[in-house]
C-alpha cells in the first residue's frame, strides 16, 4: 500500500471515521470499531450476558454503519474489537494483552462509525459526538497503560473526552443520536451507553461472530 500523508502509519494509535477512514489508514494489527449508539454498546452488553452475536444479525437489528465498519475491518486481517464508553478501559487492557502476546509493537486503528445521514443506500456519513467521545475514552485508557504514541487525530479525540468526561451523560442525551433514541422512548438505553467503564467485556470478531475477547 503506497504511503499517504493521511494514513497515520508513523503512529501506533490512529483514528479516522467510517469505512473510508479505515481504508485511508495504514493496515493495523488491531482495529477497534466504535459505534456508541448503538452497535458497540448493544453487542458489548449482549456478549457480557453470555451471548454469541452474529455480525449479520446485529447489522439488521442494531446498526448498518457499525456493522459495515466491522465487516470491512475483518477483511483487513487485523484483530477486530468493539469499543464504546462502557468498556473503554477493558479495550485498552485487551490491546495491551494482544501486544504482549505478539511480543511486538502493535498498531491500533480506532474507527468511529459515525451515523448515516438518511435511510437510503449510500447516505453520507454524519459526525457523531458519542463516537468521538468513545474513541477518546479508549485513547485515554491506552495512554494510562503506556500506549501513548498517538496521531494528532487520536490525541484530539482523547482531549475531547478528557475535557468533557463530566458531561458525557448530558452530551449523549442532547446529541442528535441521543435525541433520536429519546424520541423512541429509549432514554435508558442512552444513559446506559454513557456509563463509562461499566463493562469489563470486549467483543472480538471471529469467523463472523462476536465473542468475549
Amino acid at each position: 500500500m503506497p504511503e499517504s500523508p493521511f494514513d497515520q502509519r508513523r503512529y501506533q494509535v490512529r483514528h479516522d471515521w467510517g469505512v473510508e477512514g479505515l481504508r485511508r489508514l495504514a493496515p493495523a494489527d488491531v482495529v477497534v470499531v466504535v459505534d456508541v449508539l448503538r452497535f458497540s454498546t448493544t453487542v458489548t452488553d449482549a456478549v457480557a450476558s453470555g451471548e454469541v452475536v452474529a455480525l449479520d444479525a446485529a447489522a439488521h437489528a442494531v446498526s448498518l454503519n457499525g456493522a459495515a465498519v466491522a465487516a470491512a475491518a475483518q477483511e483487513s486481517g487485523g484483530v477486530v474489537l468493539l469499543g464504546c464508553l462502557r468498556n473503554a478501559a477493558a479495550v485498552a487492557r485487551a490491546v495491551v494483552a494482544i501486544q504482549h502476546e505478539r511480543a511486538a509493537r502493535t498498531s491500533i486503528s480506532l474507527i468511529a462509525a459515525g451515523e448515516l445521514a438518511g435511510r437510503e443506500p449510500g447516505a453520507p456519513l454524519r459526525f457523531a459526538v458519542e463516537d468521538l467521545l468513545g474513541v477518546g475514552a479508549i485513547v485515554d485508557a491506552l495512554g494510562d497503560l503506556g500506549v501513548d504514541h498517538t496521531s494528532p487525530e487520536a490525541a484530539a479525540a482523547c482531549e475531547s473526552f478528557r475535557g468533557l468526561r463530566g458531561a458525557v451523560r448530558h452530551l449523549l442525551t442532547a446529541s442528535g443520536s441521543g435525541q433520536e433514541l429519546l424520541d423512541r422512548d429509549a432514554r435508558d438505553e442512552v444513559l446506559n451507553a454513557a456509563a463509562a467503564d461499566a463493562a469489563s467485556v470486549v467483543p472480538v470478531l471471529r469467523d463472523g461472530v462476536f465473542v468475549a475477547c
